[in-house]
């Protein structure tokens, strides 16, 4: 019996047979969003799996055989709020000039950064982190691992490199340019900053985005 059949069996209401790619991708989403929903409701400590399978309509078997685990059942859940951001054309191949291709990604990752989702994860993430290795390994190879290895892939490219100031270290890059999206990102958790307007946040991040360039490219 696959698994797909297995969670017919297992899940009341729900009829055995092959479901179709649509209905399976429709379900894992609905899951995913179980998951993150309770995540943050919850924390991840105190959120289990079998609350997750419940809340999805899910055999928990099938959480570990898809995602191995709660671990990497989070790991999927920032991947995919992630991808949510990023729409645009991979920076590992998009031909525009450095400015246009940063400022896009830089204005994503700001949104990103401060919708009120990320804000109460990465209050989940910094509350338990410190007693929890699991759960900071997976937030950080889901999110700013990865992202600082899209950067380092991207300003590593020759054309790329070509169009920067030589003496840049291109291993300082990824950091840089992150610490010039957030800013001053620990303002984000006060109340008083969080009441800021959109227009406000977006020309700060223009104008230390200016300071980003004037750091990179050459006079």
């Amino acid at each position: 019996m696959d698994n797909s059949t297995q969670d017919a069996a297992d899940c009341p209401g729900k009829s055995a047979g092959r479901p179709k790619a649509a209905d399976v991708e429709a379900r894992m989403q609905e899951l995913l969003q179980a998951a993150g929903e309770l995540f943050l409701k919850n924390g991840y400590t105190k959120t289990s799996l079998e609350a997750i399978a419940r809340a999805a309509h899910v055999a928990v078997r099938t959480i570990y055989v898809k995602f191995g685990g709660k671990a990497g059942l989070l790991n999927a859940v920032l991947a995919a709020k992630r991808d949510h951001f990023f729409r645009s054309q991979p920076m590992e191949t998009d031909p525009r000039p450095l400015r246009e291709v940063v400022g896009e990604f830089a204005r994503q990752m700001y949104d990103m950064k401060n919708s009120p989702e990320a804000i109460e994860l990465q209050r989940v993430v910094m509350a338990e982190a410190p007693t929890n290795p699991e759960l900071a390994e997976a937030f950080w190879n889901s999110g700013p691992g990865r992202t600082r290895e899209m950067l380092a892939r991207y300003f590593a490219r020759p054309e790329i490199r070509a169009q920067m100031r030589p003496d840049v270290p291109l291993d300082l890059l990824p950091s840089h340019l992150l610490a010039c999206i957030s800013g001053e990102q620990l303002l984000c958790f006060m109340p008083q900053f969080r009441v800021r307007s959109v227009e406000d946040g977006r020309r700060d991040l223009d104008r230390r985005l200016d300071l980003f360039y004037l750091s990179v490219l050459p006079a």
